[in-house]
């Protein structure tokens, strides 16, 4: 069993930065593919970004392409998302999640119910 919480979220302009995190418990998550997803108020949960196990590797949604980094540090069992740039259409709950048991898998996955694990989400609200 593995714990996920965020946090970092908050109210923001347009235009700038947030960072979140993802802390780990009950178990290492180093060995596995970890993904950000959010969701918007009235929509579904939609993929933002995930990366490999070992962090070589990573993916993201077109609408944050170049504006997002996702990060790890498998020795804290965190993993980050960096948010620049940010557009009121950022505006949703972000959620960290685990695709366990696939240990050591070098591929990325963007569909939510490759993922085993999450968190419960912290909210990011960008102004205009």
């Amino acid at each position: 069993q593995v714990n996920l919480v965020e946090s970092g979220g908050g109210l923001v302009q347009a235009g700038t930065s947030l960072t979140l995190s993802c802390a780990a418990s009950g178990r290492s998550v180093a060995d596995y593919v970890m993904g950000w997803f959010r969701q918007a108020p009235g929509s579904e949960r939609t993929f933002v970004a995930a990366i490999s196990w070992r962090g070589g590797t990573t993916y993201y949604a077109d609408a944050v392409k170049g504006r997002f980094t996702i990060s790890r540090n498998n020795a804290n069992n965190m993993v980050y998302l960096q948010m620049d740039n940010l557009k009121p259409e950022d505006t949703a709950v972000y959620s960290c999640a685990v695709r366990i048991p696939a240990r050591y898998d070098g591929n990325i996955y963007a569909a939510s119910n490759d993922y085993a694990y999450w968190g419960q989400g912290t909210q990011v609200t960008v102004s205009s």
